[in-house]
C-alpha cells in the first residue's frame, strides 16, 4: 500500500475515528463513583428495620413482580433522621406480593445530600446506572419474574425515573434489562445542569418506557406547570406517558416525618412540607394499578 493511499484513508477514517472516540458526558458523569454493592440475599421487613439499602420479599418461592425504590435527594438516613417513608413503600409493595429493592445512592459514597446539585459525584446519570445496575441485580433471583420488574422514584429518585425510561439515556447506561414500567412522585422538569457539558432535559419524547408521573399542584419545589407541557408534548410524540396533579397538595405528601418541615431549595423558594394519609394511599393504588397495567401487555 503506498503512502499517499495510507494518508487517504487515514483522512477518510479519522472524524469517523473521532466520533467514537469523543466522550459520552452522560457515561463520563455516571462514572465518577464505585457501583453500589447489592444485598446478596433477602432481610426481613420488621418493625425495628432501620431504612438502609435491602432485598426484601413476600414468603413463598415465587416468583415474584418486583420494584426498585429509588430515593429523595437526602437519600435513607441523615444523621438522626431517617427516610420512613422508603420503609412505608417497601412495606406496602411487599404486602402487595413484590419483591423490593430499596437501593441508596448516597451512603457508600460520603452520603451527602444532593438537594443543592451533584455531590461526591453522585450525579443523575450516576443515579440511573445505579437504577439499570439494580434491575441487572435482580435478574439473578429466582423468585424474581424477569418480566416484571418496575422502578418507583420520589423527588430526585423520580428524575431517575424518568431518565430511566428514555431510550437514549437506556442506551448510554443500561448494563443490560431495562424496567417494564417507571412511576416518578413529584419530579422536576427544569433542564438539570450538570457538572460538567450541556443541560440536558429531564421529559424528552424519547420516553420508551410506560411511564406515571404523579405531581402537587401546590408543589413550588418541583412545580407541575413545568412538567406537564413537556408530558405533553412526549405523549403527543407516541411516548407511553400518563399523568395524575393531586389539587392542593405540596411536595413530598408521603413524607410523614417530614410532616410541617420547611427548608430553602435550590432556587430559592420557601418549600414546606404536609404530609396526607389519603393521597399518599391513592398514589399507591394509582402506581400498583399502573403496573399491573404495564405488565399485562409483557404477557
Amino acid at each position: 500500500m503506498t503512502a499517499k493511499i495510507v494518508v487517504l484513508i487515514a483522512c477518510m477514517l479519522g472524524p469517523a475515528i473521532a466520533f467514537a472516540q469523543a466522550p459520552n458526558p452522560v457515561l463520563t458523569n455516571a462514572s465518577q463513583v464505585n457501583d453500589l454493592e447489592f444485598p446478596a440475599k433477602p432481610s426481613r421487613l420488621g418493625f425495628f428495620t432501620a431504612p438502609e439499602m435491602a432485598l426484601y420479599k413476600p414468603d413463598g418461592p415465587g416468583p415474584f413482580p418486583a420494584e426498585v425504590l429509588h430515593h429523595q435527594s437526602g437519600g435513607l438516613v441523615q444523621g438522626n433522621w431517617q427516610n420512613v417513608a422508603i420503609l412505608d413503600w417497601a412495606k406496602e409493595a411487599v404486602r402487595r406480593g413484590y419483591v423490593v429493592l430499596v437501593i441508596d445512592s448516597l451512603s457508600s459514597r460520603g452520603g451527602r445530600p444532593v438537594c443543592m446539585g451533584a455531590q461526591g459525584g453522585v450525579t443523575f446519570p450516576r443515579g440511573v446506572r445505579d437504577a439499570f445496575q439494580a434491575a441487572a441485580h435482580l435478574h439473578q433471583f429466582e423468585f424474581v419474574d424477569k418480566e416484571r420488574i418496575a422502578l418507583a422514584g420520589f423527588s430526585w429518585g423520580a428524575m431517575v425515573a424518568v431518565f430511566a425510561s428514555r431510550d437514549t439515556w437506556a442506551a448510554r447506561l443500561s448494563p443490560g434489562p431495562r424496567f417494564a414500567a417507571a412511576v416518578a412522585f413529584y419530579p422536576s422538569c427544569t433542564p438539570v445542569r450538570p457538572p460538567s457539558g450541556n443541560a440536558y432535559e429531564v421529559v424528552s419524547t424519547d420516553i420508551d418506557r410506560p411511564l406515571l408521573v404523579l405531581m402537587g399542584e401546590k408543589d413550588v419545589e418541583t412545580p407541575p406547570v413545568e412538567c406537564v407541557p413537556k408530558l405533553e408534548a412526549a405523549k403527543a410524540s407516541a411516548a407511553p406517558v400518563e399523568w395524575h396533579v393531586y389539587p392542593d397538595k405540596t411536595h413530598c405528601w408521603d413524607c410523614r416525618n417530614l410532616d410541617g418541615v420547611s427548608k430553602v431549595d435550590i432556587r430559592g423558594t420557601h418549600v414546606v412540607y404536609h404530609y396526607d394519609k389519603n393521597i399518599t394511599s391513592d398514589s399507591g393504588r394509582r402506581m400498583f394499578e399502573f403496573f399491573d397495567k404495564a405488565f399485562a401487555v409483557r404477557r
